[in-house]
């Protein structure tokens, strides 16, 4: 199963956009360079007063598809 570790640092100013209905998608950057484009919503079980920080494990299937994101530090 392909996975990609990303260290997430979002405030929850920056978050405010997805709750106003203006964006539904997060651009992240992977630690080996590659850009992600992940579903907001995909963020909520870590979104704290501050936003979202920390590093996170996401693993995905050969077609690309989400399976799992969790706080890995």
């Amino acid at each position: 199963m392909p996975s990609l570790e990303l260290d997430i640092a979002l405030s929850a100013e920056r978050l405010r956009a997805v709750y106003l209905g203006h964006a539904n998608r997060v651009l992240l950057h992977s630690r080996d360079g590659r850009r992600v484009s992940l579903p907001a919503r995909h963020l909520r079980p870590f979104l704290t007063h501050e936003g979202v920080y920390g590093s996170f494990e996401l693993d995905f299937s050969v077609a690309g598809e989400l399976l799992s994101l969790r706080r890995v530090g």
